[in-house]
């Protein structure tokens, strides 16, 4: 049994190589192999998002707060709201992050393979961003 304290981690911000706009990375779970499992509560600005990624085994989002936009490639942008949970499947190319006037802050969970979580790929555009 590990147990970790809250305010033991300290939070991240988000890397401007990964998101557009100011976000906040605070760690949930990082279990040790063979666990795969991997969580963070993610804290976004209004406007702030993720760039387009990918993760190998899937990833879900349940949103916590505020108001969230997120698309799959090729689909809507849908808006979801405190206590909507999102599943992308493997491999699937997609985005999230906060509406232009409300923040949002969301659980992620996803799990690695061979190490690697995500994938990350390039900036969404405003276009796609305003659907």
């Amino acid at each position: 049994m590990e147990i970790r304290r809250a305010g033991s981690r300290p939070s991240q911000a988000g890397s401007a190589d990964y998101f557009t706009g100011r976000v906040r990375l605070d760690p949930v779970i990082e279990a040790p192999a063979p666990a795969r499992l991997r969580a963070a509560l993610v804290t976004f600005e209004p406007g702030a998002r993720t760039f387009w990624h990918t993760h190998p085994l899937g990833q879900t989002i349940v949103i916590q707060s505020g108001v969230c936009l997120c698309q799959r490639e090729g689909g809507p942008v849908e808006r979801l709201t405190p206590g909507d949970v999102c599943w992308f499947a493997p491999g699937e190319r997609h985005w999230h992050g906060a509406a232009p006037d409300c923040g949002m802050s969301h659980l992620a969970l996803q799990e690695a393979e061979d190490g690697r979580a995500v994938t990350w790929l390039e900036a969404v555009s405003e276009a796609d961003y305003r659907g």
